[in-house]
C-alpha cells in the first residue's frame, strides 16, 4: 500500500437519489448504498476503499440527513466528526464547501479531494497517480480537476477544453484548463468529440481548502459564509443551512476558476463510470465500463444479472435482469431489455430508451406516489 499524501483531505458527497436507476434507487436507499458492481461493496465503501490509501484517516463525507445512519453503518471505521448531515438538499457546493470550512478549522494547510460517492472506477493504481498528481498541481494555488476521455458525444457531462502543459513538479501530465462547460447541447458536445481536446468533467475536484473557501467567497458569498458559520457553530444548522444558495460546484467555481486561468486538469488513465442508467449499469456489468459498446456477435444469448442469478431464468433473452425481490423472473426472446424486480415494483425498458426512467420518477411525484419514491 502506497503511502497517504501528507496533508491531503478526502471529501465524499453523498447526495442524489439516481431517478434513473428506480426503481432499484429510491430517496431512501440511493444508489450509491447498492452494490451495483456485484463484488460485495457498495458504491459509498469502494470510494472509501479508494481513497483512504491516500488521506488515512482523513475523509469526510456529506450526506442527507436520511442517509446518515446507512452511511455510518456502511463506513464503521469514519470518524463521527467527519460525517455531515445536511438537512436537505442544496446541490454540491453546500456540502463542498461546509466540508472545506471544517477541514480548514482543523488544518488550514489542507488539499481537499472531492470524489462523488456513486462512481466506479476499475484502475486504483492509475486513480492514486492521478489524485497525487492532482495535489502537486493544487499545491501552486490551482483548482485542478480530473478529466475523463470522451468516448462519445455525451450530453449528459460537462466538457473541460485542456490548453498547455504547466511543467509542474510531480504533475507531468497537467495541463491548462482553457474553458469549463457544462453539459453542452448535442451539436457542441459532436464539435467537442471531433476537436479532440475536450476532456468530460467527472466531478472530481481537488484544491486547497483555504483557497476554495476564497474563490466561493468571491463567487457565491452567502455559501461561504454559511459554511464558515456552520465550522465554527454546528448547532446553527437549522437556521444557517436554508441561507446557502442551491448550486453545484460547476458553476459555482468551475467555470469562473476557468475563466480565470485558475483551473488544471489531470488527464485520467484509468476508466470510469458514474452509473447513470441502465444502459450504463448493463454496459459495466458486462466487463465494458463505457456504454454505447455493443455485444460481440458470438456472446452467448443470456441476459446479465444483477442479485441472485439463481431465481432468474432465461431463454434466447438479452439484456439486464436486476433480481431485487427475491421471487423467480423469468425472460424468453426478448432483445436487450432492462427488467427491475423490486419488492413494491416492477420496470421493464429497453436498453436503448432507459434514459425515459426518471420521466416515471417525475410523474409518480406529480401523483403524490411519495411511498415508490
Amino acid at each position: 500500500m502506497s503511502d497517504p499524501i501528507a496533508g491531503f483531505w478526502a471529501v465524499i458527497p453523498a447526495g442524489g437519489a439516481g431517478t434513473r436507476l428506480w426503481p432499484l434507487s429510491r430517496r431512501s436507499e440511493p444508489k450509491f448504498l447498492h452494490d451495483l458492481t456485484g463484488t460485495g461493496r457498495t458504491l459509498l465503501q469502494a470510494t472509501w476503499d479508494r481513497l483512504t490509501p491516500l488521506a488515512a484517516d482523513r475523509v469526510v463525507v456529506v450526506t442527507g440527513r436520511a442517509h446518515a445512519d446507512a452511511v455510518a453503518g456502511q463506513l464503521p471505521d469514519l470518524e463521527a466528526a467527519c460525517l455531515l448531515a445536511e438537512p436537505s438538499g442544496r446541490d454540491s457546493m453546500p456540502a463542498i464547501a461546509w466540508a472545506a470550512a471544517v477541514i480548514s478549522a482543523r488544518d488550514p494547510e489542507a488539499i481537499i479531494g472531492s470524489f462523488a460517492a456513486d462512481h466506479v472506477i476499475a484502475d486504483s493504481a492509475s486513480f492514486e497517480m492521478a489524485v497525487r498528481e492532482a495535489v502537486a498541481l493544487a499545491e501552486t494555488g490551482r483548482v485542478v480537476t480530473i478529466g475523463i476521455t470522451p468516448t462519445y458525444a455525451a450530453t449528459g457531462f460537462g466538457y473541460i477544453r485542456e490548453g498547455d502543459a504547466l511543467g509542474v513538479d510531480g504533475a507531468p501530465s497537467g495541463r491548462a484548463v482553457l474553458e469549463f462547460v457544462e453539459k453542452p447541447d448535442a451539436e457542441r458536445a459532436a464539435a467537442y468529440l471531433a476537436s479532440g481536446g475536450f476532456r468530460w468533467n467527472a466531478g472530481m475536484f481537488v484544491v486547497k481548502a483555504a483557497l476554495l473557501l476564497e474563490l466561493v467567497d468571491r463567487w457565491q458569498p452567502a455559501v461561504a459564509a454559511g459554511a464558515r458559520a456552520l465550522a465554527q457553530q454546528p448547532a446553527d444548522l437549522e437556521s444557517i443551512w436554508p441561507t446557502l444558495t442551491r448550486i453545484a460546484i460547476d458553476h459555482a467555481v468551475a467555470e469562473p476558476a476557468a475563466a480565470a486561468s485558475l483551473m488544471a486538469v489531470v488527464p485520467a488513465t484509468f476508466d470510469w463510470q458514474d452509473v447513470g442508467d441502465f444502459d450504463a449499469l448493463a454496459g459495466m456489468l458486462a466487463g465494458n465500463l463505457r456504454s454505447g459498446v455493443e455485444a460481440h456477435p458470438e456472446a452467448p444469448r443470456t441476459p446479465i444479472v444483477l442479485g441472485d442469478p439463481s431465481i432468474v431464468l432465461a431463454q434466447d433473452a438479452t439484456g439486464l435482469v436486476v433480481a431485487a425481490s427475491g421471487r423467480l423472473v423469468a425472460v424468453v426472446g426478448v432483445e436487450d431489455l432492462v427488467v427491475v424486480d423490486t419488492r413494491d415494483a416492477l420496470l421493464v425498458v429497453p436498453r436503448a430508451q432507459a434514459q425515459l426512467v426518471k420521466g416515471l420518477v417525475d410523474r409518480l411525484a406529480d401523483e403524490g406516489r411519495e411511498e415508490l419514491l
